[in-house]
């Protein structure tokens, strides 16, 4: 048995599972499907594809995304380059995940102090699957997140076959998914207050791109030509089939969304009716051990338990929160704009820009700097007035 939270995990990895050429999947199709199958590309594990059972009782919860995404990074190294030297694979890894860091990975470098290779590869992979180490992704994104883990193992691919990761081709893959998942929400039939809420924290989980700026509004804008391999496709596919999901429900124009989008990356009609069981099936079966199911809104969920936290750091800090605000005049005249009449998109941009600028003043506030810490304004916003004195609004009145 392994434990993943302990120096070491990798190599005794590889020493119980005695991966063989046996092991190599020679066929992507069947690697896709298998890999589907452990539930790793709906974010949700609960297998692993490998010789010998791996037994994870007593394992917490980003254990088992950890060994899936080196098990996974395993099999498609196999699959493209027919080898199964643990160590080589390592190593290329490591050079992968170096090759990251001009797209953001720069934390990396933080985290790879000399020693052996293995135990560099365990704090990357233990890096790349923290999605609950801050309140932005606490009891939500994990789940997507953790969906988005398959963009390595495509990334992998395209460095193993190319030397290097094609210029933008993480951004690019992101986006495709991001643009797919939104246009996929759109459609919706039974659609939720918090869709528009769910696409904007599906964003916030991007890791390669700064800022994703979606503007697909119909399947017909779609341009994927870019994507040839049908691992990509078929992961595209699949996180629609997810996006839809809803209680088994699928209907007619949900159904043609997912066969024109089969349609336009050219893959075959059989792939949709089988990826559409598959995903009703899965969420199904795991629906109660899956968190993003769990809660009637998933994202309401989130708000709830992240409000209560976000209100008790501005409240311990609200002496140089109301300091920094009545310093900035623009600011307290638009505030109290705010409360007589709508403000305008420039006005609140101008809002949302200063605000942050404060945050970034005061330690305790940088979670709104965080990757979708703009989401989180709006309770700020809504406690700023009990910040304020009293009579602010007519003092301004009378400047």
């Amino acid at each position: 048995m392994i434990n993943p939270s302990a120096p070491g995990w990798i190599d005794k990895f590889f020493i119980k599972q005695e991966f063989t050429k046996q092991h190599v999947f020679m066929d992507t199709d069947l690697f896709y499907k298998k890999t589907r199958a452990t539930g790793f590309i709906y974010g949700h594990i609960i297998s692993f594809e490998t010789p010998v059972f791996v037994d994870t009782k007593g394992w917490v919860q980003n254990e088992i995304p950890k060994v899936a995404l080196l098990n996974t990074l395993y099999h498609i190294y196999g699959l493209t380059t027919k080898e199964v030297d643990s160590n080589t694979f390592i190593k290329k890894c490591l050079d992968f995940y170096d090759d990251l860091h001009p797209q953001g990975f720069n934390l990396f470098k933080k985290v790879l102090p000399n020693g052996a290779p293995s135990l560099n590869l365990e704090r990357i992979i233990d890096t790349r699957v923290q999605t609950n180490v801050d309140i932005i992704n606490k009891n939500f994104s994990h789940i997507v997140t953790n969906a988005l883990l398959f963009i390595d193992i495509l990334a992998f691919r395209q460095y193993l076959i190319n030397g290097k990761i094609p210029e933008k081709y993480l951004k690019k893959i992101e986006e495709a998914v991001i643009s797919v998942v939104t246009l996929a929400l759109k459609i919706k039939t039974n659609k939720s207050n918090y869709d528009d809420l769910l696409i904007k924290l599906f964003e916030a989980s991007v890791r390669y791109s700064k800022f994703s700026k979606i503007n697909t509004q119909n399947i017909d804008e779609l341009n994927l030509d870019y994507f040839n391999s049908d691992l990509e496709k078929y992961y595209l596919l699949d996180m629609a089939g997810m996006a839809l999901w809803s209680d088994g429900e699928i209907e007619n124009e949900e159904i043609y969304f997912l066969h024109k989008l089969a349609e336009n990356i050219k893959i075959q009609a059989d792939f949709v009716s089988e990826s559409i069981q598959n995903t009703d099936l899965f969420i199904t079966k795991y629906k109660k051990e899956i968190p993003y199911f769990n809660y009637s809104n998933p994202v309401k969920h989130f708000y709830d338990q992240t409000t209560q936290s976000v209100i008790t750091l501005i409240s311990r800090n609200k002496n140089r929160l109301l300091k920094e605000i009545i310093q900035s005049k623009e600011l307290m005249i638009l505030l109290a704009y705010s409360t007589r009449r709508d403000l305008d998109e420039k006005e609140k941009k101008k809002v949302k820009k200063q605000l942050l600028d404060i945050c970034k003043t005061i330690p305790s506030l940088t979670i709104f700097l965080l990757p979708g810490g703009s989401l989180l304004l709006p309770i700020l916003i809504k406690f700023i007035p009990k910040l304020l004195p009293s009579a602010f609004n007519e003092n301004l009145d009378n400047e």
